[in-house]
């Protein structure tokens, strides 16, 4: 297989400006470095260690992404639901408040400010009971399993920037000149907060506030971007790391399915590992499922140099911005690092990379990458994607509803 590898390297080699990537893959990135490029036509314009699986990092979110899309769809919310415990009279609730989580890893102190607008205006201020979490929650990127992060935030502990982004959200612009600031609003809890009793049974109690988490594509987009963490639990949402391993495979050619291996779906687990070529392919079945939706690439991960997160100060030269999208990859500090995307062409379609460093200083790593990037996209008829990202603070994508 590497041989016929090799060969079609040096035939594409012959061709025009591409025929010298094999000398600059070597000089740039090191001979022993993984690198795989493909044209849209799936003809192999550079193979170096491509069949070398070795730690992907944050590469590994592509096929968890791939997996959420495959179960869920793009459109796909998650749901938290505010329930009351007991009667509501005069604005206090005598019971606790109930809330039965649906796995929203993008629950943050702005949305809570939301669910507390809508609380008050079911007549909801005070809590005679406490708060009580039934499902996994996650608050602030982090695991909140007792529902202590989330009352505390209800109960005003917010950062001031988080009010005044909910602020912008809820008033129209004219009304957040002329308005002065007043506090966030509250709930008055006299109640601890604590998780649902082991076992039991979903909250029952009467609905008052239902908050649906911002679409799935546009939700991953965002965690994409920064390359955050909180994508493990979404890997056991999407069935496991072992369920999305077993997809990844599956979206590859049967020659390259030993070359995939998944502890999580994050890139944090040690045996993780991914070749160069792996990685190109699972890079084109995700775009392969986006298009069955109507959507491409840059709306679901990081463009260069235009996108917030991992790659906005990377390939962000004026020859360069906004003709890359990828997904970026740190493993420790001296180790893994990875950078794989899609580069449009005018004349070539669409062309395909990964590079898997390994045994590099990370900041190295990365400089080798993009002075590699940038000498391809130097070397073909490149375009810049055509993408304007959604401005929108996050929580305005979310849909929070009182329910009557």
């Amino acid at each position: 297989m590497l041989a016929v590898l090799l060969a079609t390297v040096a035939a594409a080699g012959e061709h025009g400006e591409l025929r010298d990537l094999r000398s600059a893959a070597r000089a740039m990135l090191g001979a022993t470095q993984g690198v795989y490029i493909e044209g849209a036509d799936g003809s192999v314009l550079l193979a170096q260690a491509a069949d070398r699986p070795v730690h992907p990092a944050s590469v590994s979110k592509v096929p968890t992404t791939l997996a959420l899309l495959r179960k869920f769809g793009p459109d796909y919310r998650f749901v938290t639901t505010f329930a009351a415990g007991g009667a509501v009279h005069d604005g206090t609730l005598d019971g606790d408040l109930l809330v039965e989580s649906g796995g929203d890893p993008y629950f943050v102190d702005e949305n809570a400010l939301l669910v507390v607008e809508r609380l008050h205006e079911s007549g909801v201020r005070r809590v005679a009971g406490g708060l009580r979490i039934h499902g996994a929650l996650t608050f602030d990127w982090q695991i909140d399993a007792d529902g202590a992060r989330l009352r505390n935030a209800m109960s005003g502990m917010v950062p001031a920037a988080a009010w005044a982004t909910v602020r912008g959200i809820s008033l129209d612009h004219a009304t957040l000149l002329a308005a002065d600031a007043p506090p966030p609003p509250v709930i008055q809890f006299a109640g601890a907060a604590g998780a649902a009793r082991e076992g039991a049974a979903a909250v029952s109690g009467r609905p008052l506030v239902v908050h649906r988490s911002q679409p799935l594509l546009s939700l991953a987009k965002s965690l994409n971007d920064y390359s955050n963490n909180i994508f493990k639990p979404l890997a056991d949402a999407a069935g496991g790391a072992t369920e999305v391993e077993s997809l990844a495979r599956s979206a590859v050619p049967e020659s390259m399915r030993s070359e995939i291996t998944l502890g999580d779906g994050a890139g944090t687990d040690p045996i993780n590992r991914l070749s160069p070529r792996a990685a190109v392919k699972l890079l084109r079945a995700l775009e392969q499922e986006l298009a069955l939706h109507g959507h491409s690439l840059p709306d679901i991960l990081p463009v260069a140099g235009i996108d917030d997160g991992t790659l906005h100060d990377r390939l962000n030269a004026p020859e360069d911005v906004g003709r890359v999208v990828g997904k970026t990859g740190t493993y420790g500090d001296y180790g893994a690092s990875a950078l794989i995307g899609a580069i449009a062409t005018s004349d070539r379609g669409t062309v395909y990379f990964a590079i898997l460093n390994h045994g590099i200083a990370v900041p190295e790593a990365r400089r080798r990458q993009d002075r590699f990037v940038h000498a391809l996209l130097q070397r073909l008829h490149s375009a810049r994607w055509n993408y304007q990202p959604d401005m929108r603070p996050a929580a305005a994508r979310a849909e929070v509803l009182s329910v009557p």
